[in-house]
């Protein structure tokens, strides 16, 4: 896409999709257990790595069990018109994800979507484990760093919208001009004094564009 001044970074589970794509496997796959380790991770008292291996633990499913459920998964209606208006004005769109690659693959797929995007890479041998290679090394919480990614990809006097819902969206809020946000990140901004608009949809966001000039 040409950069015409705008820069949209957007988390992918539970923003682009209906539903979080890594609760969607935990619920289908895990045993008892993956709550408790989940609110770790929520308090930041573990990594996304070690979140998501110790609750790979418990599954109990193979890769062909991921491909199916993640057919299931469906993407916001508005999505694509959204991308569609993005690409005639020329706007930058990156997907910055805290969730795994090979489900991100598989919804766009499913949806004919292509978008750059960043997260951590799933790997399947006997088992799941992922690897994070946009960890940010001097904090080490998320595997994937969306502050330093929208650092390196903002470039210079481009006006930065961030959209997002959940834990793994609360720093990178910080360095957006405009914040759409819904769930857990609205709360998040509203109680941390952060600027944000709400939406339900990418409809809000679609009207929202159509004011810029």
């Amino acid at each position: 896409m040409k950069n015409n001044g705008v820069v949209l970074f957007i988390d992918f589970d539970g923003t682009i999709t209906k539903k979080d794509t890594c609760a969607v496997m935990v619920e289908a796959f895990a045993g008892d257990g993956w709550r408790k380790i989940n609110e770790r991770w929520e308090r930041k008292e573990i990594s996304t790595e070690q979140c998501a291996n110790m609750t790979f633990s418990l599954f109990q499913a193979d890769i062909g069990d991921l491909k199916r459920l993640m057919d299931t998964v469906e993407i916001d209606e508005y999505f694509k018109e959204f991308l569609g208006l993005c690409q005639e004005k020329g706007y930058e769109v990156y997907t910055l994800s805290d969730g795994y690659d090979m489900c991100i693959e598989a919804v766009f797929g499913k949806y004919d979507i292509e978008l750059p995007y960043y997260a951590n890479k799933l790997v399947y041998d006997e088992g799941f484990k992922i690897e994070c290679s946009c960890i940010n090394p001097d904090c080490g919480i998320c595997g994937t760093c969306k502050t330093r990614l929208i650092k390196e990809l903002k470039g210079e006097g481009n006006l930065v919208i961030y959209i997002g819902d959940g834990y793994s969206d609360t720093c990178p809020v910080t360095m957006a001009d405009v914040v759409f946000a819904k769930m857990d990140l609205y709360r998040f901004c509203r109680d941390n004094g952060i600027s944000a608009r709400y939406f339900d949809d990418f409809n809000d966001i679609i009207s929202y564009l159509h004011t810029l000039k």
